[in-house]
């Protein structure tokens, strides 16, 4: 037992995954408030973000830049899809309607962008960004 209390302290105090998962969830539920009124969450509008930049990739190719399961790429594609903001034929791609989305939610995304930038400072920002392109490649 005294081992295992031990343990679960150096757990709570130093694991780097713990950290993460808390960032994330916090991170994106700023993100998703202020994305509510679109009827997005940030997790749709990273996948919206990639099928964009690089329209007619085959689900599985977004899947493998994003870094998703495929089940949650698949939830995703799925949601986004049922909206009529994609369309999945040999590749997927924007419809007029997605595109229309990305451009709207421009100032939702601005305003959960400044109030993450708050949350962590001008030097967690960096940090993060820095770290996020080191495991992208």
């Amino acid at each position: 037992m005294v081992g295992e209390v031990s343990v679960a302290r150096r757990i709570a105090r130093e694991c780097l995954g713990v950290r993460a998962r808390l960032l994330n969830r916090v991170v994106s539920r700023i993100y998703d408030e202020e994305l509510r009124p679109f009827g997005i969450k940030v997790s749709q509008l990273s996948v919206l973000v990639a099928v964009s930049l690089e329209p007619g990739l085959r689900p599985v190719e977004v899947g493998r830049r994003l870094r998703l399961e495929k089940s949650t790429l698949s939830r995703n594609l799925q949601r986004l899809g049922v909206r009529g903001w994609i369309e999945i034929d040999d590749g997927v791609r924007l419809t007029g309607s997605g595109k229309h989305l990305l451009e709207e939610v421009g100032p939702a995304w601005s305003a959960a962008q400044k109030r993450v930038r708050a949350l962590l400072g001008r030097k967690g920002s960096a940090a993060l960004a820095k770290v996020a392109e080191s495991v992208r490649h």
